[in-house]
């Protein structure tokens, strides 16, 4: 059965779904993040809110309206892209689904604003996050930091 979805720009009405799909997205890594690492990427209502001001954000809606994926980004150089904060909603991940299409989305609009490179950072367990992006193009950087305990992997994609 096909599944029916749409990406669209997210709105201030969506900050509600956007802490909804993010927080059941990550609800199975929520051991591995500190406290305030689990908080910083789940984000509050309020924090959805306020990263709209901040960023571009895009959401994936199903046929009733409901938010079932988020993406973010903004421009951090001169043509450099960064991307923060996606999530899938676990019913909707798999191949071909909302995941890829908010992804591309994130590309065709950052090539827009004359990006040659896209950069995401991702937790060092995240091994499935791992896999979709290296199967969409980008690759480790070597580049490793710390965020709020767990260690961060960059990846990068020439677009």
């Amino acid at each position: 059965m096909k599944r029916n979805y749409t990406i669209r720009n997210a709105e201030v009405a969506d900050a509600r779904g956007i802490h909804k799909v993010l927080l059941v997205a990550f609800e199975e890594y929520r051991d591995y993040y500190s406290p305030e690492g689990f908080t910083d990427t789940v984000l509050s209502e309020e924090l959805a809110r306020i990263r709209l001001n901040e960023m571009r954000l895009y959401v994936a809606v199903n046929q009733q309206g409901k938010v079932i994926g988020t993406i973010g980004w903004q421009k951090v150089g001169s043509a450099e892209g960064h991307i923060r904060g996606m999530a899938i909603h676990p019913e909707w991940r798999g191949a071909g689904g909302p995941a890829a299409a908010l992804l591309l989305r994130v590309e065709e609009d950052a090539r827009k604003e004359a990006c040659s490179i896209l950069t995401l950072d991702t937790t060092e367990f995240q091994h499935r996050a791992h896999s979709f992006y290296e199967r969409h193009g980008f690759r480790k950087t070597g580049k490793e930091s710390e965020f709020f305990g767990s260690v961060v992997y960059e990846y990068a994609k020439k677009i």
